[in-house]
């Protein structure tokens, strides 16, 4: 294990979060809302651990190899989730505890969008903004902008994109230099963004809440600056925008890439896991809508409208509300709730197992189906029409396996706590899966539970947001043996 190299790039990424702190006070001086000395305060502390954690170092020049990219992976994002907390500890609004503000700080930065906070539109504009931009960094994930500068200090990036990109093949890159991939997915990110901010100011935000709610949008993440969320704007065409950038946002952001590049929208589908994906929306939008209406919980074109927006909201793993879907009729809270485990696509901002794993597990269950009718046949499993490896299919169901596994150790640790039942397993499936809001005492806050519980929380998120095993692969004792 190469510390040296390591402790220099950690050095390095804190220096350049701390630069993150100063658009926040900018925010404070324009509304002038008096919370300006809280980031300037967080930018000085970061910037000066950073400073002291390079300076012994700064002359180190080694290439990353693969366990210094997962060790610095999973440092980064421990470390960083402590440093952003640090204008939530020391502001006077909302002046949270360290468990509250390492929550509210990692939900951020991992776009899960599970908060502690009530009463959010009493928020400093500072403050408000600063959570919104903490899920937008998140999004893409600060590693990947970290590989398009890393190279330019003379540090290899490949280790660290290959340990931070979701989904089942990790090899694979857009461009044949990985800094140029990084920049192109951040080109695209950026675009996005700033379409998804014209769109919602032009359909009637505020600038301040079109750009905010662009951030979380975009980042798949949930946070608002609103505690009624998006249902606060009540407005069918802001919604309408939202749920096409959340669709989007939660699409393969290498469709995206190819769709700049050749000037063409066909290959979208084309893709098996965008179909698929698709199909899943579509169909719980169905049984949702007929649900409601036959439940008469709302009228149709209300009925309509809700579960198209909240649907995707959940499915997405982004967790904006314009309804409380946890106090549904019928099985409809449960059957959303299942649905952010499959998430969104793979090398997107989505959470969740990702939309390409569960597919490849149904066709694998499948071809054990046929595989009964027909003992000696070689059936290979295909997505579109290229075969998949049996070590890609190997690698799926020990993702799927751990990530059970993991659930339901984390479940059995907060029961554990005292919570009851439909809460515990709700906190958990929403951390894991990046989603935020659950159901029982935290349908709309985690403010409540009990600091124990919180810090298991956001266990649960970091693992979720590293897919699991690129943290679970430090406490391996072959990662730690020469």
């Amino acid at each position: 294990m190469r510390y040296r190299v390591i402790l220099r790039i950690l050095g390095i990424l804190l220096m350049v979060f701390s630069i993150t702190m100063l658009p926040p006070v900018v925010v404070s001086f324009l509304y002038d809302d008096g919370h300006d000395f809280a980031f300037i305060g967080a930018f000085a502390i970061t910037l000066a651990t950073g400073f002291v954690i390079w300076l012994p170092v700064y002359r180190v020049r080694e290439d990353l190899r693969t366990r210094d990219g997962f060790l610095v992976t999973v440092l980064f994002w421990v470390v960083l989730g402590l440093f952003g907390s640090i204008p939530l500890m020391i502001s006077e609004s909302p002046h949270l505890t360290v468990v509250d503000a390492v929550f509210e700080s990692l939900s951020g930065l991992t776009t899960t969008g599970a908060t502690v906070i009530t009463g959010i539109d009493s928020l400093p504009k500072s403050i408000l903004f600063y959570r919104q931009q903490l899920q937008w960094l998140g999004g893409m994930g600060i590693i990947v902008l970290a590989v398009a500068i890393l190279p330019m200090l003379g540090i290899g990036g490949m280790q660290l994109y290959r340990a931070e990109t979701p989904g089942p093949v990790k090899d694979s890159k857009l461009t044949p230099r990985i800094t140029e991939t990084a920049k192109a997915l951040w080109y695209i990110y950026l675009s996005l963004t700033i379409v998804c901010g014209l769109g919602f100011w032009l359909a009637g935000m505020t600038p301040f809440d079109a750009i905010c709610h662009s951030f979380s949008t975009v980042a798949i993440g949930g946070f608002s600056t609103h505690d009624a969320s998006i249902g606060y704007f009540d407005s069918a065409v802001i919604e309408a925008i939202c749920v096409f950038f959340m669709v989007v946002s939660s699409v393969n952001f290498g469709l995206h890439f190819f769709a700049w590049r050749q000037r063409s929208l066909l290959h979208y589908f084309e893709d098996p896991e965008f179909k698929f994906y698709l199909g899943i929306l579509s169909t719980i939008i169905l049984v949702t809508l007929f649900s409601l209406i036959a439940t008469s919980t709302y009228g149709p074109v209300e009925s309509f409208r809700k579960s198209v927006f909240m649907v995707v909201s959940v499915a997405t793993t982004t967790g904006f509300a314009t309804a409380d879907f946890a106090h549904w009729p019928a099985m409809l809270p449960f059957m959303l709730f299942i649905a952010a485990f499959a998430g969104g696509c793979a090398a997107s901002t989505g959470g969740g197992m990702k939309v390409i794993r569960i597919l490849l597990i149904l066709k694998q269950g499948y071809r054990e189906i046929l595989r009964l009718v027909h003992p000696n046949a070689v059936i290979p499993v295909k997505v579109g029409n290229k075969p998949i490896s049996d070590k890609v299919l190997e690698a799926v169901w020990g993702f799927f396996s751990v990530y059970l596994l993991v659930f339901v150790v984390m479940l059995i640790a907060l029961l554990g706590t005292g919570l009851d039942q439909i809460t515990a397993w709700s906190a958990v499936g929403a951390t894991l899966n990046n989603l935020g809001p659950g159901l029982g005492e935290v349908s709309t806050h985690y403010g409540e539970l009990n600091d124990t519980a919180k810090w298991i929380l956001c266990l649960a998120m970091l693992m979720g947001r590293l897919e699991v095993f690129t943290l679970l692969v430090l406490f391996t004792p072959a990662f730690w043996r020469r």
